[in-house]
């Protein structure tokens, strides 16, 4: 394992979040979707299940978003400022099954602001540990969704096995195409 369990399991969630709005798709259109997301990902904590807390979860996006095409330096000054903008204080906490893991945020900090923290709290991991070329964009081409290639040998290239299938498939019929063409 590249990294402990909770900071793998606050990267996929973060590529998760970042890929509810690419591709010209809404993937959180409404709080019922946001309520979705928040259970799928399993985050505590305090909700206001309304309209601004969604708005706010939607704003964050593109800020998490921007650290896959930053540089070290950049992505550093970015994780440097959710931490300091949801004012930051980590602590150990244990509860819902979970050993000791870091929570930077109390319980009843708004819902982006809890998941900027846990976000970037994840990504100064990938920072300190040099691994910002684990930051990935879909290889299939008509995909641009986010992921983090957690493999052993940096060989993760698709976001799912749905788009590595999809492009696995396409490459077998174009060679099985040129094979009958070339006989």
């Amino acid at each position: 394992m590249l990294f402990s369990h909770d900071t793998e399991v606050s990267l996929a969630c973060a590529a998760a979040l970042v890929n509810t709005g690419r591709g010209g798709h809404e993937e959180l259109p409404d709080v019922a979707a946001l309520d979705r997301f928040v259970d799928e990902w399993q985050w505590t904590g305090d909700r206001t299940h309304d309209r601004a807390e969604l708005d706010a979860v939607r704003a964050l996006r593109p800020r998490v978003a921007r650290l896959w095409d930053m540089t070290a330096d950049e992505a550093a000054d970015l994780v440097n400022t959710l931490l300091r903008d949801a004012d930051a204080q980590p602590q150990l906490v244990k509860h819902d099954g979970w050993d000791y893991h870091i929570h930077a945020t109390r319980p009843d900090v708004p819902l982006a602001d809890r998941m900027a923290v846990d976000i970037a709290m994840a990504f100064a991991d990938v920072i300190r540990s040099g691994q910002l070329g684990r930051l990935r964009v879909c290889a299939a081409a008509d995909c641009d969704d986010v992921h983090i290639d957690l493999s052993k040998n940096h060989s993760r290239r698709f976001c799912s096995t749905t788009c590595a299938n999809r492009v696995n498939v396409a490459a077998y019929r174009e060679r099985r195409s040129a094979e009958s063409d070339a006989i």
